[in-house]
């Protein structure tokens, strides 16, 4: 199965200094979908402005129905605040990395891609060509670009740059 689509994309800010030390890195649980989804929606709207309010209805309904077929979906927990970001990865491929907006910048989004992608000679993920921020983040932490689609998973009008990334030292 693969979620690669507009939306599977981190929306941290390109400027991540170093990670939070106060930020736990866990195993999601079932309970914590409903807050995965809050999450989500927030981080894409503002991140995401390309999208309608049907476009983003619509894909909420599509991670609502993919995060409990990941086998690795992790959260970031921060003391106090709860869950402020996630990632999923599927096969070596980041299927989903957000983070909640008031978190952007705080090292959540490097944390939750260098958690998920420890150990692997080769990382993928798809980015919105139209997300000049996630393009950025990606790039700060060594992606590269090695294709492009006009349309998402899903056949939407919404163009992908497939980037990938060696292992790191």
């Amino acid at each position: 199965m693969t979620t690669r689509g507009p939306l599977c994309e981190d929306v941290s800010m390109p400027s991540d200094p170093s990670p939070s030390p106060h930020v736990l890195i866990r195993p999601a649980k079932a309970s914590d979908h409903e807050a995965l989804i809050r999450l989500w929606r927030g981080a894409v709207e503002a991140t995401h402005h390309f999208l309608t309010a049907d476009d983003v209805d619509f894909y909420e309904r599509q991670v609502a129905s993919y995060l409990p077929q990941m086998s690795d979906l992790r959260v970031a927990e921060e003391a106090g605040r709860g869950v402020v970001g996630f990632v999923a990865l599927e096969d070596a491929v980041v299927e989903m990395l957000f983070v909640d907006p008031e978190v952007h910048g705080r090292g959540v989004g490097t944390r939750l891609l260098e958690d998920a992608a420890r150990g692997l000679d080769v990382v993928e993920v798809d980015v919105n060509e139209q997300n000049p921020s996630a393009r950025a983040f990606y790039r700060a932490r060594g992606f590269e670009e090695r294709g492009r689609s006009e349309h998402d998973a899903e056949g939407r009008p919404f163009p992908l740059l497939h980037l990938r990334r060696g292992a790191r030292p």
